[in-house]
Order: structure tokens, then C-alpha cells, then sequence
């Protein structure tokens, strides 16, 4: 049963007036409508005949707002990270307001949905987003099955909506495409569908989003930087509490954590603190440094040592947000 169109209409633009509802969800306590794991098996390779090896894939459920049996499932596709739970966001909101269950399934080979211990070249030869999509498909297949021997169904359809964002997005773009018969609609925000070599534009955009006064702040703290390492760059790392990175490793630390505050909706955790140092004649690498700590170390969860080479290759990181 995939539903009318005018229901599908209205799923269209609840999501597009989705981020006036955003605050509501942010508010509502838990970052997380639920982090119980539950899983599946899942086929290591859908494009040969002859092999049938499978892999654990973790994912997981939030029925609490679910208008059973027959109400719509949100497919929330987890994208290039360990996947720890349903967070609860703009989608919390919109399932409440259609009575939808969301469900995610991790993606493979991140967290703990990995197929293999050693990340070899060999062994992710199966990591690609046609792999992906099947296991998308067979997990829709799955997890219908399962709501219906729950509700004592038999042959009954949900109607499914499949979301993501960046690649996860173009993720939701081509099921769409690919399997039109096993959805009835896919938001793809921000969805990656055409590779750029050299693309500039992102950081064009950050520099626009920051304004002139924000922009000059940070290109002269990259200069400050820069000069800094060149003359003395254990301490200047040190500040960071990066010490144990390379130069390049070190740069493109402190250019994420700008890039990504603007990217992820808080620019205020760096242009004001950033900007009125500037003005009142402060240290502006003592500055950012402090921003880089405690927001986007601490507050967003990224460890220094996933920007080291050394440790990206390591066939089995240790990833502890898994």
C-alpha cells in the first residue's frame, strides 16, 4: 500500500517546513530516541551467485510514535559512521505528527556492523554504495516481514519514506531510482550525487556563511598559525592538544572544526568569541584553540587521533564511538 499522493504531498512539505520544528525536538531531553541495538544478517556480496556469506548488521527501531499495523515506516539511512542509536531530531518530530515508525540500519563496515577485523585492501572490496543499496533493499524486506509476524499479518505493505543526508542522502537519491517499488518517496538533503575533483566551493560558502568580519578573523588565525609552525610547532599544537599530529594532519584538524560549525548550524561557536577577540586585541590562536577544544573536540566527539595518518592506516582502528 504505498499511499495517495496527496499524503505523500504532505510528507513532502512537513519535511520541507521540518526545521521550524527543529527546536521542539532539541528540547525534548534525550539526545537519542533510542540506542537498543538489534540485528540482522546481511549478504556480504549481492552481486555473486555463488557467494553466500553473511555479516551481522546492526540496527535499530523506535516504534513509540507507530500507528500499527498500517502506519508509514521512516527508512533513516546511516551514512560513513559508527551508527549508535536514532537521534532524536526534526524526524522524531514528523513521525510523531504521521505516526511512523523509524528505523536505521548501520551502515556496512562502520561501528559494529563490519564484515571483516582487518580492514585490509582485500577485504573492502565488498565497501561500495551499490553494496549498500542492497543492503538497504534486503533490509526493508527484512524488517516488513518482521512487522508483520508481529502484527499476524500476511502480504501487508507499509509505506516506506527513505531519508539521508550528504552521502547518505545521494543514498536515499538512488534507492529511490533503483527500487522504486519498495518506496514511496526519499529525501535526499544535501545528497552528494556528482563527484567534484579539487572542489572549492564548500569552502567559498563557509567564508560567505561567516561574513566579512568572521572571514577575516579566520584567515588572519590560519596565518598565525601557519607562521607559528613553522617556527615553533610543538607548542602551537600543543594549544590544540593535537601535539601528535603531523603538520598536514594538524591543518586539517583546525579547518574542520571551522568548516563544520558552519556546516552543522552552530557558527556562533566560533565567529563571536573568534571576532571580539580580534577586536579587543587577544591572542586570536590562543582563541581558536579554546573554540577547537571544547566545541568541536568535546562537544561534537571528534578525537584528534582520527585525524592522524598513522592511525587511519591501521587495518583494525579502534573506534570507541561504535
Amino acid at each position: 500500500m504505498m499511499g495517495s499522493r496527496a499524503r505523500l504531498v504532505s510528507l513532502l512539505f512537513a519535511f520541507l517546513l521540518a526545521r521550524a520544528a527543529i527546536a521542539a525536538a532539541a528540547g525534548s531531553g534525550s539526545r537519542y530516541l533510542t540506542k537498543d541495538a538489534r540485528w540482522m544478517k546481511q549478504r556480504l556480496d549481492h552481486f555473486s551467485p555463488t557467494d553466500h556469506r553473511q555479516f551481522k548488521q546492526r540496527y535499530f527501531e523506535f516504534l513509540d510514535y507507530h500507528r500499527a499495523p498500517g502506519g508509514p515506516i521512516f527508512l533513516r539511512i546511516c551514512g560513513e559512521s559508527a551508527c549508535g542509536g536514532i537521534p532524536n531530531d526534526y524526524l522524531a518530530v514528523l513521525a510523531k505528527k504521521f505516526g511512523a515508525a523509524v528505523v536505521t540500519p548501520e551502515h556496512r563496515y562502520y561501528g559494529k556492523s563490519s564484515p571483516f577485523k582487518r580492514l585490509t585492501t582485500e577485504n573492502l572490496r565488498y565497501l561500495s554504495s551499490k553494496q549498500a543499496l542492497f543492503d538497504l533493499a534486503v533490509f526493508r524486506q527484512y524488517y516488513q516481514e518482521s512487522l508483520n509476524a508481529r502484527y499476524n499479518h500476511s502480504g501487508f505493505d507499509n509505506p516506506w519514506f527513505v531519508v539521508g543526508v550528504s552521502y547518505s542522502g545521494a543514498l536515499s537519491a538512488w534507492f529511490r531510482l533503483k527500487f522504486p517499488h519498495l518506496t514511496c518517496g526519499s529525501l535526499a538533503s544535501s545528497g552528494v550525487v556528482h563527484a567534484v575533483y579539487n572542489y572549492t566551493d564548500f569552502d567559498k560558502q563557509v567564508g560567505e556563511s561567516a561574513g566579512p568580519e568572521c572571514k577575516a578573523a579566520l584567515q588572519e588565525t590560519t596565518r598565525l598559525v601557519e607562521q607559528q609552525l613553522l617556527s615553533d610547532s610543538r607548542s602551537v599544537k600543543t594549544l590544540f592538544g593535537a601535539q601528535t599530529l603531523k603538520n598536514d594532519d594538524f591543518l586539517y584538524l583546525l579547518a574542520d572544526a571551522e568548516s563544520e560549525a558552519f556546516q552543522y548550524g552552530h557558527p556562533d561557536a566560533v565567529c563571536p568569541p573568534l571576532v571580539n577577540a580580534k577586536k579587543n586585541g587577544k591572542n586570536l590562536v590562543e582563541t581558536y584553540a579554546q573554540i577547537v577544544k571544547d566545541f568541536y573536540i568535546k562537544e561534537m566527539e571528534t578525537p584528534v587521533y582520527s585525524y592522524d595518518q598513522e592511525y587511519l592506516k591501521k587495518t583494525t582502528p579502534n573506534d570507541s564511538s561504535n
